[in-house]
């Protein structure tokens, strides 16, 4: 299973360029202006043969609560309690701050790996201003330039030694031993237990309304006909009488991780919500992860021939870089 690699600092310290240069991707928009980023950004990220998923927050305020502010702390949360790692971004420009302070408490409160990355110290490697950033008790900064890209490969290594092994066993993608692994992705409350446990034909998951951070992604063997199949869960799935501590019900990295796991991948829209900006985003990966899909429309009988029309013109516009996918409903 590919690492998870939180991003956390202040705003406007360089967390987004630092996305955008570990993803190889211009997703985060990066602007020398305070408070841009406002949800998580997910992306891929590769260094050699190692893979891993990174997650982009906004600026940082522990204690903040009002507002887009408290929302903001609120996403940059949940991205930390989702990740394995955490780079915790700051700028040796700006000198440390009681900001920095408080960002460095609460991670520390939740016991996840974290690296301190001290941002635009291009040519600066040597620099006295480093030294003052040891006292946020982090380690050992980490100089780096986000823009130029120098001090981000030993950054990275530092990173993702501790998970060599994991990659090596989890991220070659789908395993070929005859089995055909199958991930049903899909927004919350779409139906994807429901399925699951009618192929089963028992209540061998229960949906649950809840959210969960687990990452072990939830894997069930099935046979049919003769081929035997691995049916592996995306996120807002549990067995029975498992319960976890929750944080959010739409895991977006479970969801990455089912699919880079999958061969075959099942994506299931809800007749009575039609398409929407989620569903788009799920397509899009699972077509950017190279892995087969089958599009399935689930509640059809739930809506009337008005309704269905709509959803197929929909479907044909929203979805239409999945023209070859076959459509079921």
């Amino acid at each position: 299973m590919k690492p998870v690699i939180a991003l956390v600092g202040r705003p406007n310290v360089g967390k987004s360029t630092l996305f955008n240069r570990l993803t190889k991707s211009r997703d985060a928009i990066v602007a020398d202006f305070a408070g841009l980023t406002r949800d998580r950004h997910y992306g891929d990220g590769r260094l050699g043969d190692r893979e891993f998923i990174c997650i982009d927050t906004g600026g940082f305020e522990p204690d903040s609560s009002t507002g887009i502010v408290k929302e903001m702390a609120k996403q940059t949360k949940q991205a930390v309690a989702e990740a394995d790692a955490v780079i915790f971004v700051v700028d040796i420009r700006l000198g440390l701050s009681a900001h920095d302070s408080d960002i460095a408490r609460y991670l520390r409160s939740v016991n996840k790996r974290v690296h301190l990355a001290v941002n635009k110290a291009e040519g600066m490697s040597e620099s006295p201003l480093l030294g003052e950033f040891h006292e946020l008790g982090m380690g050992e900064p980490h100089p780096i330039s986000s823009a130029h890209g120098q001090g981000i490969r030993s950054l990275l290594d530092a990173v993702l030694e501790p998970f060599e092994d994991a990659t090596e066993e989890f991220g070659a993608g789908p395993q070929q031993d005859g089995v055909i692994r199958l991930a049903v992705a899909g927004r919350p409350n779409v139906g994807k237990s429901t399925l699951i446990n009618t192929w089963l034909g028992e209540e061998r998951l229960v949906a649950f309304d809840m959210p969960g951070t687990t990452r072990d992604a939830i894997s069930v063997d099935f046979e049919r006909n003769g081929q035997k199949f691995k049916l592996i869960d995306t996120a807002g799935l549990r067995r029975k009488g498992k319960v976890f501590e929750a944080i959010e019900k739409f895991s977006v990295v479970k969801t990455l991780q089912a699919i880079a796991d999958a061969h075959v991948v099942l994506l299931l829209l809800d007749a009575t919500q039609g398409v929407t900006d989620q569903d788009a985003h799920i397509a899009g990966y699972i077509l950017d992860s190279g892995r087969a899909v089958v599009v399935a429309i689930n509640k059809w009988d739930a809506v009337d021939s008005y309704q269905r029309e709509t959803l197929q013109r929909q479907i044909e516009q929203r979805l239409a870089f999945l023209k070859f996918a076959p459509l079921h409903n």
